[in-house]
């Protein structure tokens, strides 16, 4: 079926073919023949942020809580170079998202036009995939195209831009919905081969370790992340990015690897005899110092990238497969390994890692001053929250706070900035996580130096309905910088103090953003100041939790240095049984 239109209806026709619900953006010169139609469009919601920014995250929360792609648009030069973060966070973190933008006209593109920016050149790095259109008759081609690397093998972000006179001029309206990409074939079904050996290694091990990550929720496959934990009952670790694939309550979950991960997960990687990768990519935040990392281990590495595979840490035993794909089928290969009678035996193993997870447990210590302690803050909102709710982390000590002290119980619960750890996504990776789950519960973590970043998108959330809350950890710092501050840099506090204890009023800015302001300095009022927030749901709600200003995140690997020296609080070695402590 073919019908004359415009090259801007072409593209709104194929936004809503390719079932976007969705689209965060602002509109600008180059782009604006695309938001005419928009008007008419009864399927597609534009919603008008405040900074292209925010667009982005926007975007990208939208996609990580529902699963489907996130839409986000701009204008040229400097709106399209704005959606730049966003672009690279998603690509970071492997998140399906479309940014589409204007481009000046076709004639124009190379004299350094009115706002021109060569968007594509300046992404290409940074997108999974960017096109340059200037033929309306390829707009509709290339949305399907775009949707369709976005979402398939190792998703993320994928750029669109168009340029204006093909946005203007007239063309035929053609959907197939089919993407004619020859040579983007990914692969998905693992080879039988590398299964098998994997499950033999398994049977045979006796230092295992699961390493789970964010690529097992990209795929889907959490249950079968817990069939395969279960029925080999090896330990289980997941990265930032793969909190609530596995549950937090699970005997077998040994927490969070990494710079700021549990000593139980640090050190299990350290000392296991067989790492099954799963998803995961071995970064540096999660290694330490590459070359001391997992000394005795053998690597089992399995991802649906390839790239990924022997990047950083050489694999033993490579497969290239989904990630549901290669747990299914190992599971499979592990029941026949037991049927053979060939199944390992952990008990040695488990009541070493028992031993570290009882000594060096996740705690913290209360102000001795009585007052409010960040930790304790996070906590209690989990816990009064519940386990259904989204919780969107900005980036520094909150992160990681809200990554050891949340109950990350279900998967898609979990939203943060992990390998670009951008300051700003908070905020607007909220509202996106609650236009798309409209009837969760969603609270932004934000700490007092990210949330003045990106905290103008509330004014969108109150205009358009989306009534986040946001926890604003306040401790009147750049609170990570300043803890390296006092660590290694003989506590001297160069440019961290924010002064934003005193300015700007948080309680004063979220309503005068049509929010509602609330403030919490006690301990005692906490979680009556929680449950306030919680009963609010007409607009959002902003709490500007005043916290201690010295409280630190433990533990810590320190940068550059080997996980072996994984500090448990400041000054505190554990005792692994090598004389040192």
């Amino acid at each position: 079926m073919t019908e004359q239109v415009t090259g801007a209806q072409a593209l709104i026709r194929s936004l809503e073919a390719a079932g976007v619900d969705t689209v965060f953006g602002i509109p600008g010169g180059a782009i604006l023949p695309a938001y005419d139609p928009m008007l008419d469009s009864t399927k597609v919601r534009h919603i008008l942020v405040r900074h292209e920014q925010g667009a982005g995250h926007a975007a990208e929360g939208y996609a990580q809580a529902t699963g489907r792609v996130g839409v986000c648009m701009a204008t040229s030069g400097p709106g399209a170079t704005n959606l730049v973060t966003p672009i690279a966070d998603a690509h970071m973190d492997s998140v399906p998202i479309v940014a589409i933008t204007g481009q000046v006209a076709s004639s124009s593109i190379g004299t350094d036009a009115f706002q021109e920016a060569d968007i594509c050149g300046i992404t290409m790095p940074i997108t999974k995939h960017n096109f340059l259109v200037t033929d309306p008759a390829e707009i509709a081609p290339t949305i399907a195209a775009a949707f369709h690397v976005a979402s398939t093998g190792r998703p993320g972000p994928v750029l669109v831009d168009i340029s204006k006179d093909a946005l203007q001029a007239a063309t035929e309206f053609v959907w197939t919905g089919t993407a004619e990409l020859p040579g983007y074939r990914p692969v998905t079904r693992p080879h039988a081969k590398q299964i098998r050996e994997a499950a033999r290694l398994l049977s045979e091990a006796k230092q295992p370790v699961l390493y789970v990550g964010g690529g097992v929720l990209k795929a889907h496959a959490s249950a079968e992340l817990r069939i395969l934990a279960e029925l080999t009952g090896a330990p289980v670790i997941t990265t930032l990015m793969a909190l609530g694939a596995f549950p937090d309550s699970h005997p077998q979950h040994l927490g969070m690897p990494g710079m700021h991960g549990t000593v139980a997960a640090v050190t299990a990687l350290q000392r296991a005899d067989l790492i099954i990768s799963l998803g995961a990519r071995f970064d540096d935040r999660v290694t330490g110092k590459l070359d001391t990392f997992a000394p005795n281990a053998t690597i089992v590495h399995a991802d649906i990238d390839p790239a990924e595979i022997s990047k950083n840490r050489v694999a033993d035993v490579p497969i290239v497969g989904d990630a549901r794909e290669v747990i299914a089928d190992l599971v499979v290969a592990v029941q026949a390994e037991h049927e053979a009678g060939r199944r390992g035996d952990y008990t040695a193993w488990w009541e070493q890692l028992n031993d570290w997870r009882d000594r060096y447990p996740l705690g913290y210590d209360l102000p001795d001053d009585g007052t409010l302690s960040p930790q304790l803050v996070i906590e209690r909102l989990s816990a009064i929250s519940g386990p259904d709710t989204i919780f969107a982390s900005g980036v520094g000590q909150h992160q990681m706070w809200a990554a050891h002290y949340i109950d990350h119980e279900k998967p898609y619960t979990w939203l943060n900035s992990g390998g670009a750890g951008t300051m700003g996504y908070s905020v607007p990776a909220a509202m996106g996580a609650k236009v798309g789950m409209p009837e969760t519960t969603v609270w932004a973590i934000d700490g007092d130096g990210c949330f003045q970043m990106t905290n103008q998108e509330l004014v969108t959330c109150a205009l358009n309905n989306i009534p986040i809350k946001v926890a604003v950890i306040n401790n009147g710092s750049l609170g990570m910088v300043r803890q390296w501050q006092t660590l290694f840099y003989n506590q001297r506090y160069s440019n961290t103090d924010l002064h934003s204890k005193h300015i700007p009023d948080f309680v004063k800015l979220a309503d005068a953003m049509g929010c509602v302001g609330l403030r919490c300095d006690n301990p005692d009022d906490l979680d009556a100041t929680i449950k306030q927030a919680m009963e609010i749901n007409d607009r959002p709600v902003v709490v500007d939790f005043v916290v201690h200003q010295d409280a630190m995140v433990w533990p810590m690997v320190a940068a550059g240095t080997s996980n072996d020296e994984i500090l448990a609080a400041r000054d505190v070695r554990p005792d692994f049984g090598d004389g040192e402590e």
